[in-house]
C-alpha cells in the first residue's frame, strides 16, 4: 500500500461528513441506537461497532487504519501514552507463574512494571544483552510467555536480530513485542519479520509537534481483539478523539519530517564527529557503529537521534555544556520539530558520578527541524564552553 495513500486518504470516507478534506473530531462519549436488537449487538462486540468512546470512536478509528497500514499489520489499537501500550500489550500476554526476558536497561516505565507491578502477580523477568540470539534461547524457560524487545534502544542504540528471535519465539510460542519508538514502521516495519507486537509511542515522530501524547500497538485482529476486549477496555487507557486528530494532523507531514530530520543529522553528526570535545559518537549508521551490518539489514535508514560521550573528567562540565545552550533545549523524549539533548548524570546522583563510566558521560542529542547550521553553531558555541 503506497505510503501517500495511507497518510492522505486511508480510512477517510469524506462523504460521510461533508466532502471536509480534514476528519471531523467526533467529540461524542456514546452513540444512539434505534432498536434493543441493534444495542444488544453492540453488548455482545463492542469492537464490532460504536457503543462508547472508551472503546472505538469514529476518529479514533481513522488513526487506526492509517497505523495499521503503516505497520503491515491485520489491526491497530491507540492508548493515551507509551506506556499505556506497553502495559496493556505485555498485561494482556503473561498470567501468574510465567517468565518474561528482556533486554535490558528498557524504557523506564516498562522496567518499573517488570520489576514492580509483574512480580506482585508471581511473573518475572530475566535482562538480558539482546544482541545475539544465543542469548534469548538460554534465557527462554519452560515457562518464558513473553519476549520483549527495543531495537533500536535510545541510548547506545543496541538492535536485536528480529528475524531470528521472532522465529525462535514462535517455535516456542512465545509471543513478542518491540518498542518501535526509534525508527517508525516507515523505516523499520517490524511485523513482516515476524514480531506479533509493533509498538511505538505516537507521542514522537508521529504526533510531530510536542502537543499530544499516544501509544500504538500493531498485530493480528485476534490479538487486538484480545487485548480490546480486556487491557483496553477495563484500564480506560484508549486515546480520546481530539488527541487521535492531532495524531491524524501529524501523519501528512510524516514522511516529509523523516526525511529532513535524517538530511540534518547527517550534517550535525559530521560536525560532531571531529569535534575535540567529543570523544566518540553512537550512532545507529555510522561507520563506527558495531552493529551496522545489522542495522543496515533491518533499517532502511537512522535519523534523529544520537548520543554523544563527552571528553571530561568530571560532571561540571557536561552540566555547563548543556546548561549553555540556547536554542536546544534540556527535555526528554524527541520526535518533534525541536532539538532537545538530555544528559545521563541528570538520573545519576551527583557523588556517584564516575568519568571511567563512559555513560556517565552520555549526552543524548535529537536533531530536530531547525536548520542543520542552526543546530551546529549552537552545539559549537556550548561545547567551546566545556
Amino acid at each position: 500500500m503506497d505510503i501517500s495513500y495511507i497518510l492522505n486518504e486511508l480510512g477517510e470516507d469524506r462523504e460521510h461528513y461533508f466532502n471536509a478534506v480534514a476528519p471531523p473530531i467526533v467529540q461524542a462519549s456514546n452513540f444512539a441506537f434505534k432498536t434493543v436488537d441493534a444495542m444488544s449487538k453492540a453488548f455482545e462486540d463492542e469492537m464490532g461497532g460504536y457503543l462508547y468512546s472508551r472503546g472505538l470512536n469514529p476518529t479514533v478509528d481513522i488513526l487506526r487504519k492509517k497505523l495499521a497500514a503503516l505497520d503491515q499489520a491485520e489491526d491497530c489499537l491507540v492508548f493515551n501514552s507509551g506506556a499505556a501500550a506497553i502495559f496493556a500489550g505485555v498485561l494482556a500476554n503473561v498470567k501468574s507463574g510465567d517468565h518474561i526476558v528482556s533486554v535490558k536497561n528498557p524504557y523506564s516505565w516498562a522496567q518499573k512494571m517488570f520489576d514492580v507491578v509483574l512480580p506482585r502477580f508471581g511473573v518475572q523477568t530475566t535482562y538480558i544483552d539482546g544482541t545475539r540470539l544465543e542469548n534469548w534461547q538460554l534465557a527462554a524457560k519452560d515457562n518464558t510467555s513473553f519476549f520483549y524487545l527495543e531495537s533500536p534502544n535510545s541510548w547506545d542504540f543496541a538492535l536485536q536480530p528480529l528475524q531470528e528471535v521472532a522465529a525462535f519465539a514462535k517455535e516456542r510460542r512465545i509471543v513478542t513485542m518491540i518498542d518501535n519508538s526509534y525508527s517508525t514502521p516507515v523505516y523499520q516495519p517490524v511485523i513482516p519479520l515476524g514480531i506479533d507486537l509493533a509498538m511505538q509511542t505516537a507521542t514522537k515522530y508521529i504526533g510531530g509537534h510536542s502537543d499530544t501524547l499516544g501509544g500504538v500497538l500493531c498485530g493480528s485482529h485476534a490479538m487486538m481483539k484480545k487485548i480490546f476486549d480486556s487491557e483496553y477496555l477495563g484500564t480506560g487507557s484508549g486515546i480520546q478523539p481530539f488527541n487521535a486528530w492531532l495524531l491524524i494532523r501529524g501523519l501528512r507531514t510524516l514522511q516529509a519530517r523523516l526525511e529532513r530530520v535524517s538530511r540534518s543529522t547527517q550534517e550535525v553528526l559530521a560536525f560532531l564527529k571531529q569535534h575535540p570535545a567529543i570523544e566518540s559518537v553512537i550512532f545507529p549508521f555510522d561507520t563506527s557503529f558495531p552493529q551496522l551490518e545489522l542495522a543496515r539489514k533491518q533499517m532502511k535508514d537512522a535519523f534523529g537521534l544520537m548520543t554523544l560521550v563527552l571528553k571530561t573528567d568530571n560532571r561540571q562540565s557536561i552540566v555547563r555544556f548543556c546548561e549553555s545552550l540556547k536554542h536546544i533545549l534540556m527535555a526528554v523524549s524527541w520526535g518533534g520539530h525541536e532539538s532537545l539533548v538530555i544528559p545521563k548524570c541528570a538520573g545519576i546522583p551527583a557523588a556517584d558520578f564516575n568519568p571511567a563510566n563512559r555513560e556517565h558521560r552520555y549526552v543524548r542529542l535529537y536533531v530536530g527541524l531547525e536548520e542543520p547550521s542552526y543546530i551546529i553553531e549552537d552545539l559549537r558555541q556550548a561545547l567551546s564552553r566545556m
